[in-house]
């Protein structure tokens, strides 16, 4: 089915790695501590988007003046703190695990590296991969195709000879940006 393609990306959180669960838990956690809620579907849109980012939006939906990057900041602790034991691959591993060996493939994901290596390693995953490339990574984050580029670059794939896997709008936008082939694991 992916034969035509030269390289396969994965996004990660959602993708392949059950990750939200532990994510919203660790959002409701922080923002317990300054007395602030978030709207899940508002978070779900922001699919793909760098702590940072969606930090911002929840301090702006609470009309909080809170730094987002010391938000993010103590998001990613607590995500850190309870990642290890919560998360789980999702049926798509099957995918990679059947490819690997046979087309060079890489993690395009807006978690910082440290996560994203931190939770591959743990999960006997990160052997599949040749590159991983995270929000620390670019200064463009999805919907802008910096992600997905430098996954390519550092495959040694030609952009148009890849296929992006998301679960996110903005990753979507960001493949088709990057001029490459995406498929949408949500209708999977």
């Amino acid at each position: 089915m992916y034969d035509r393609y030269a390289g396969l990306i994965f996004d990660m959180d959602g993708t392949i790695l059950d990750t939200e669960p532990t994510h919203r838990q660790a959002w409701r956690d922080v923002l317990g501590r300054y007395d602030m809620h978030f709207d899940e579907q508002a978070i779900v849109g922001l699919n793909g988007s760098p702590t940072w980012r969606i930090a911002q939006a929840i301090i702006e939906l609470n009309r909080a003046t809170l730094d987002p990057h010391q938000l993010a900041l103590e998001k990613t602790q607590a995500v850190k703190a309870m990642l290890l034991d919560t998360v789980r691959p999702l049926p798509l591993i099957d995918v990679v695990k059947a490819w690997h060996g046979r087309r060079p493939m890489s993690v395009g994901t807006g978690s910082e590296s440290a996560i994203a290596e931190a939770l591959l390693n743990h999960l006997g995953l990160r052997q599949y991969f040749s590159a991983v490339v995270a929000a620390d990574d670019v200064q463009n984050h999805k919907p802008a195709p910096d992600t997905f580029l430098l996954c390519a670059e550092r495959m040694g794939v030609a952009p148009e000879k890849c296929v992006v896997f998301e679960d996110a709008d903005f990753g979507l936008e960001a493949a088709r940006r990057a001029g490459m082939d995406a498929v949408d694991v949500r209708l999977l």
